[in-house]
């Protein structure tokens, strides 16, 4: 967490080199983000530039004593990626839960490795008609906690909520999800 506060006071001196440091540190959790919004590899990549590009317009508003680097960073990211949901109004595919996958391939026994990739491609198949039928503010809070593995705490500064609203949130996508994936034939 300091290193990115002095990598940020670097880039504010003019210093390219940390800057660059700074991008290659989180840029895979904002791709990362971006493509479990989206689902999509070329708009993930555009989405990351974009972010990166608001990122250095913006440095000079972080402030060190309101929160993480990364937790402003994810803040940044969730906001262009609603803009960008305005934007396109699709409802738009995620990439599925990887706990959830390697669940749905444990229940169906299929131990062959051809079976398997296909049992994997078929769950993630399943999982992704579920999540894309969640709110977007579902969504957002069961990526942030199952996938970006964010505290409770780093969720509520990121989307500008509550922490219990988090938890809430969470708990709802969780049985939605689940409604979903029993709705198609999923036993849980």
């Amino acid at each position: 967490m300091e290193r990115d506060t002095a990598l940020v006071e670097q880039c504010l001196n003019g210093n390219g080199g940390a800057w660059e440091e700074l991008v290659r540190n989180h840029a895979r959790l904002v791709y990362g983000a971006c493509y479990r919004f989206t689902g999509r590899g070329e708009d993930s990549q555009d989405l990351t530039q974009e972010v990166f590009l608001r990122v250095f317009r913006r440095l000079h508003t972080f402030n060190p004593e309101s929160g993480a680097f990364r937790t402003w960073l994810l803040r940044l990211t969730r906001n262009l990626l609603i803009d960008n949901y305005r934007k396109t109004r699709k409802d738009q595919a995620l990439d599925p839960l990887e706990d959830q996958i390697f669940a749905l391939e444990e229940k169906s026994g299929l131990g062959a490795d051809a079976e398997r990739l296909v049992n994997r491609r078929e769950a993630s198949e399943l999982l992704s008609r579920s999540l894309q039928k969640l709110s977007p503010e579902l969504r957002e809070a069961v990526i942030l906690r199952d996938l970006e593995q964010l505290e409770y705490r780093e969720i509520a500064q990121t989307l500008e909520i509550p922490e219990g609203t988090v938890k809430s949130r969470i708990n709802r996508g969780r049985r939605e999800l689940a409604r979903q994936l029993r709705a198609l034939g999923v036993q849980g």
